[in-house]
């Protein structure tokens, strides 16, 4: 029984691989292909090396309830102590480049920069030097979500302090870690945390401030980004030559009635470009829309002023092009339409656009993702190409959420559609796409969905101290993809299918 499961579960998943293999070619010259992961998500040794407590430390340890199976990233996959093994998935692999975070507080334990961890610092150098040893280039994020509790007691990114708090700490980590690594990037998708953690309650802090704690947190995190960009190009590019980027989630767009341009570049605005376009565009500053839009609806809600607070035009030009390069994180798509705005009355969800979902497109085990929408990919890499004069742009998360698949086809077909698609925007749209990474290398703490969810290529029976890790059927189709360098239509699957 088990023999003829495994034999249907695998000719599925050759048969959605061929619906796709029509338009599969070879990935261009020099396109990187990576795996990320984050601290808080994988590393574990949450009070290790001296490090000091985060803000995810603090909410998981009294907020139990705001997690889906009551866990917590305490242990997680034990990263800290098995960094090795992992690096020897890695090299399995054979990818090019590993995305990982830098835990603020391992490195600095009371988040100033008046004290700093030597042992976490070495986590980190020793980490960077197996990544290194095994022809892997590191690909740094700063931050990923988890600050130090301390500042969170002041404000956290409500607070405008946080622009120099972190600074102070980039500083240090470009100083002791940045002549090894070549890409770094600053905060990882500032509007999900701005919308989950200040202005609701569903990752840490979980502060609930609605619409002012929302913009007054991306105001905060642009500025930080923009000192960091500055200090790096003044201070360590010359010696290091490296890059830095800013990690965006943008999502597909479709519109709901045929030709809808208007609703499809309102979505974008108020989703990406509210933290792209400071940075990318001409002009620099928040999307007119935004502004427009905001203050009209701040107006008739009895506001004295704009809940989108105003940059000075020295802080417009300081932000507007700091990044190297585009930083994408992309997963699903949305459709959407105009709500027609009645006189006097604000505007729908400020931009004026409803965005729904096709119910015809599958599940994923994330309420949040919906796939497989692949043309949605295409879609918004060639809208970052043209609103924003054609970047380099890296992909930095892709990927498809299971219950613990160890034979994952649902995976592997999400994956190879979503690369077609990217590989259709290289070459007729002309994107200029210069790497990928999935989303992500190991099973992992997924914030408020605990260990109910899983990401990774690698399955982690968390019920083990051991934390053993298995490598799914993705991962072999991955290791596959890297080594060809092409998306192939068919794949040998590994032997787990020779069982009597």
């Amino acid at each position: 029984m088990a023999h003829h499961l495994l034999l249907s579960v695998a000719l599925s998943v050759i048969f959605v691989m061929h619906v796709y293999a029509d338009n599969t070619t070879s990935l261009p010259k020099d396109f990187l292909l990576g795996v990320a992961t984050s601290a808080y998500q994988i590393e574990g040794g949450w009070n290790a090396s001296g490090k000091g407590e985060s803000v995810w430390d603090r909410w998981t340890h009294e907020h139990p309830n705001f997690i889906t199976d009551g866990s917590t990233g305490d242990v997680a996959c034990d990263s800290f102590h098995k960094y090795k093994e992992d690096i020897q998935l890695l090299k399995e692999i054979g990818v090019d480049f590993y995305r990982f975070s830098l835990s603020w507080p391992r490195i600095l334990p009371n988040g100033y920069a008046n004290v700093i961890s030597q042992e976490g610092l070495d986590y980190y150098k020793n980490l960077i030097n197996e990544l290194l040893a095994n022809g892997i280039e590191p690909f740094v994020t700063l931050y990923h979500w988890d600050h130090p509790q301390v500042f969170e007691m002041m404000g956290g990114w409500t607070n405008e302090m946080m622009v120099d708090w972190m600074s102070d700490y980039a500083r240090v980590v470009f100083r002791e870690l940045g002549p090894k690594v070549k890409h770094f990037t600053t905060i990882n998708e500032p509007s999900v945390i701005c919308e989950e953690a200040y202005a609701r309650d569903r990752k840490a802090p979980g502060k609930n401030l609605g619409d002012p704690g929302r913009y007054l947190c991306m105001h905060n995190m642009l500025k930080t980004h923009a000192r960091i960009y500055h200090i790096y190009d003044t201070e360590f590019r010359e010696q290091q030559n490296g890059q830095i980027g800013l990690p965006i989630p943008c999502f597909g767009t479709f519109p709901k009635n045929p030709n809808d341009t208007a609703a499809v570049d309102a979505v974008f605005q108020f989703a990406c470009g509210w933290t792209a376009h400071p940075i990318f565009s001409e002009t620099g500053d928040y999307p007119e829309i935004m502004k427009t839009h905001i203050a009209e609806n701040s107006k008739l809600n009895g506001f004295p002023r704009s809940l989108l607070p105003e940059f000075s035009s020295e802080w417009v030009q300081y932000i507007k092009g700091t990044a190297d390069f585009f930083a994408l994180n992309h997963y699903t798509s949305r459709i959407v339409e105009i709500v027609p705005r009645v006189e006097g009355q604000p505007w729908y969800a400020y931009s004026g656009v409803k965005e729904s979902i096709d119910p015809s497109w599958p599940e994923s085990a994330s309420n949040w993702l919906r796939v497989i929408v692949p043309a949605g990919f295409r879609q918004i890499l060639k809208k970052i190409s043209t609103e924003y004069n054609n970047p380099p742009i890296f992909i930095l998360e892709n990927g498809f959420s299971d219950k613990q698949c160890v034979l994952d086809n649902s995976r592997i077909s999400y994956l190879h559609s979503y690369m077609t698609s990217m590989l259709s925007a290289i070459y007729e749209d002309g994107c200029n796409m210069k790497g990928y990474a999935v989303w992500s290398l190991l099973d992992n703490f997924e914030w408020q969905s605990g260990y109910t969810e899983s990401f990774g290529l690698v399955s982690v029976n968390f019920t083990d101290p051991e934390r053993t890790r298995t490598p799914k059927w993705s991962m072999h189709w991955y290791k596959n993809l890297v080594q060809s360098r092409k998306l192939n239509s068919t794949f040998d699957f590994p032997n787990v299918l020779n069982v009597s």
